[in-house]
């Protein structure tokens, strides 16, 4: 290089910028490819789904009165 440009002193940092950015713009990609996934609903008709429940639905996330030491075991014992 000559004199004039090494006189700034930031010519070793060029690579360090060019790994950022293309490091930036792979992240933003991968973003945008998650955002468009089939997974990911932007537009919905029923923005709050729990309202369609009546107050007598009953839902629980667990049973309290199963026994779960009688319940068929799909996997080995260990």
């Amino acid at each position: 290089y000559p004199k004039a440009v090494c006189k700034t002193g930031v010519e070793h940092l060029i690579p360090q910028f060019f790994f950022m950015v293309l490091g930036m713009s792979g992240a933003s990609l991968y973003l945008i490819r998650l955002a468009r996934g089939p997974h990911v609903r932007w537009v919905t008709n029923n923005p709050e789904p729990w309202n369609k429940l009546s107050p007598t639905y009953q839902y629980k996330l667990v049973a309290v009165t199963t026994d779960y030491k009688k319940l068929k075991k799909e996997g080995p014992d260990f």
